[in-house]
């Protein structure tokens, strides 16, 4: 352990610390700069132990003396020392920051995965199509040559039933009443109740 050592052999006593903040309540800047001297280090020291960041340390370090320039007047003696009242402010000012940092990071990591997350399950649907489109092809492959011809031709080709008729050189009747039964038979086929 090390022992201090005063050139002059007596201890020099330091700043009335009490004092000094009295007159930092009453706006006096030396007793403020005098005060600052004393408590700086352990100040920044006490901060950075918290933050680790040696940036926001000293920019919460001067949030802390704006404090103590602003809140000079709260200081109670009885309620404890001024070192130990300069110090509590740091240590919630610090704990504050470390708080704030860490909602910031929170709330951006959850906008992020709101921004990546997709509306819907990809694979599901995927799945799910294929497995509709698989369940079409084997519901047509029930019906009639002439309904699937008129089926396929109208809604898989987009032909209207005129068209659908004089490709296929029949009457427009005759297509109306293919697509009719077809459909319906695509219907109970499928499973799908009107």
């Amino acid at each position: 352990m090390r022992e201090v050592v005063h050139i002059s052999g007596v201890p020099s006593p330091g700043p009335d610390l009490p004092a000094l903040i009295g007159e930092v309540a009453k706006g006096d800047q030396d007793a403020f700069a005098s005060l600052y001297d004393v408590v700086c280090s352990p100040v920044l020291g006490l901060v950075r132990s918290v933050l680790r960041d040696p940036a926001q340390s000293e920019e919460v370090a001067q949030e802390v003396f704006v404090e103590v320039w602003r809140t000079a007047a709260r200081y109670r003696p009885e309620r404890g020392g001024v070192m130990n009242w300069v110090l509590t402010l740091a240590h919630r000012r610090a704990v504050d920051r470390v708080r704030s940092a860490q909602a910031s990071s929170d709330r951006e990591q959850r906008a992020a995965l709101l921004e990546h997350t997709p509306a819907y399950d990809e694979v599901t649907e995927q799945v799910e199509a294929s497995l509709e489109r698989e369940q079409v092809r084997r519901c047509l492959r029930t019906l009639t040559e002439l309904q699937r011809q008129s089926v396929t031709l109208a809604y898989y080709r987009g032909l209207t039933y005129r068209e659908v008729g004089e490709l296929l050189a029949v009457p427009l009747g005759t297509v109306k009443t293919r697509l009719r039964d077809g459909l319906i038979r695509m219907r109970d086929c499928l499973g799908v109740t009107s």
